[in-house]
Parts: structure tokens; sequence; C-alpha cells
């Protein structure tokens, strides 16, 4: 199972074919990731297609524990030299503790364990 995180999103949406494949496998999105996505395409966009794409992955969403949550801040503060961004934290830190795939494009996590990082 593959956890994919925005840069994965949106990629997949502006139909770049290094990612396209994982549309056709088992993935899951976690619901702060999507919620980044909604804001990347509402701003790029409009709201109607941020819902557009909300009601297409809702399927794939899964709920961020608040456990989750607190990991993924503390992950953040003891590898502040990598940069990663709050929803970054959450979206590897989820897929770690739910034994999964991250999928990522993000130069922060190049080299990471668990990670599955295409450019």
């Amino acid at each position: 199972m593959r956890c994919l995180d925005t840069y994965a999103l949106v990629e997949i949406h502006d139909e770049n074919p290094r990612f396209l494949p994982f549309l056709e496998k088992d993935f899951i999105i976690p619901s702060l990731t999507m919620a980044e996505f909604y804001g990347i395409i509402f701003r790029r966009y409009n709201e109607q297609t941020a819902n557009y794409l909300l009601k297409k992955f809702q399927p794939f969403i899964m709920e961020v524990s608040f456990d989750i949550i607190l990991k993924s801040v503390k992950y953040r503060c003891l590898n502040k030299i990598r940069n990663i961004s709050f929803f970054d934290a959450v979206g590897y830190t989820f897929a770690k503790e739910n034994n999964m795939t991250f999928v990522t494009g993000d130069q922060a996590f190049k080299d990471i364990g668990g990670v599955e990082f295409i450019k």
C-alpha cells in the first residue's frame, strides 16, 4: 500500500506520466494531505475544481489521528535540517505508522527509508 503526498497528487493532477501509474495501485491519502492539496487547487483554479477533486479522491482519504499529528511535530523538529513542511511530516509519519510506502518527489525525502522518491 502506498501513501501519496501532496507533491504526488499535484503531479497526478498535472498528468505527469511518472506519477499516473499510482492511480492503478492501492493508495491512501491522509486527510491533512488532502486538505493541503485542496488548498493548492483552490488557489490555482477555483472552489468548483477543488470540490470536484475532493469528491474524486474521497474514497482514498483516511483520517489522521492526533497521536500521528504529535509524532509528526516531533519528527519535523528532530529533522529541522531537512526543512520538511508540517503537511509532509504528517504524510510521512502517517505512512510509517501504517506500514505504507510514502510516495513523493520532494527533495527533503530523498534517501529516506520507506519513501518511494520519484522525480
